[in-house]
């Protein structure tokens, strides 16, 4: 049986400010990531092509969005090189 030390209420509240925080960058990283991607050539020509079209537009925004708040989520993990 493995004894486990207790957070105490400071460090739990430190924890959750630090999760907070991370995600309101997440947030806003992904709201300028689409902000951007409104502006470029690729959608304002979308803008005005039939919705089947514009399918492949969202799926590849979406995917940058997710991508941005991964990688926002996990910056302050610990990260270990790999050994060879």
């Amino acid at each position: 049986m493995t004894l486990r030390r207790r957070k105490s209420r400071k460090a739990q509240a430190a924890d959750v400010l630090g999760t907070y925080l991370k995600f309101k960058a997440a947030g806003k990283a992904a709201k300028g990531a689409r902000k951007a991607a409104k502006g470029t050539a690729a959608y304002q020509v979308a803008k005005r092509t039939p919705l089947v079209k514009k399918v492949p537009l969202f799926a590849a925004g979406a995917a940058a969005a997710a991508f941005v708040a991964v990688k926002a989520l996990n910056s302050g993990a610990d990260e270990q090189p790999a050994s060879a």
